[in-house]
């Protein structure tokens, strides 16, 4: 079913972003928030069809394979991101139907781009946890390490994602900060 996971994870992406799109629909261009919301509530309804896919296919004697592991990976962004995400495309919708204000952009420099910065960082940490987590329970659903130990590949591969965007940007931005302040008092 490795192949049919693929799908199964296209599918519940597509699905995510139909059902945010739906409900910003109904929100904003229908006039109809109460619907909005609870369309807007059902978009973790797609993580649960992509969580219950992997666990029915790894339970039916399937040995893990990549698509699992990516299938725990999205799972840990869209539970670390999705808020965000959603927030995002709604500041967009409420500006361009509803006469919102324009939406919010990241701060450019200063200490608010560092806290932004460490912000989104540890949203990441979260869905790397998250993804963790998914995979210990994958782990533990198969009971034969064996089997899932392309998922820890997996973990590792996501662990110098977060090391490259932890040096990148949050430390990068605020060594910045640092060397601006104390450039600025001179000394």
């Amino acid at each position: 079913m490795g192949e049919l996971l693929v799908v199964v994870i296209v599918a519940c992406e597509i699905g995510f972003w139909a059902v945010l799109g739906a409900g910003l629909f109904a929100r904003y261009v229908l006039r109809m928030p109460k619907l909005g919301a609870v369309l807007l509530v059902c978009t973790p309804l797609v993580d649960v069809v992509l969580l219950v896919a992997t666990v029915f296919d790894l339970r039916s004697g399937g040995e893990a394979k990549t698509a699992h592991g990516l299938a725990a990976i999205y799972l840990g962004v869209s539970i670390a991101f999705g808020h965000s995400m959603l927030r995002w495309a709604d500041q967009r919708f409420a500006h361009r139907f509803a006469g919102g204000p324009p939406p919010v952009k990241p701060p450019k420099h200063g200490v608010e781009r560092v806290r932004h910065e460490w912000r989104e960082w540890f949203k990441f940490l979260l869905a790397w946890a998250v993804a963790g987590a998914v995979v210990l329970l994958l782990t533990f659903v198969v009971s034969t390490p064996e089997r899932t130990e392309v998922l820890w590949g997996q973990m590792r591969g996501m662990s110098v994602v977060g090391l490259i965007w932890l040096v990148g940007w949050p430390v990068f931005y605020s060594a910045k900060e640092a060397t601006a302040k104390v450039a600025g008092r001179g000394e």
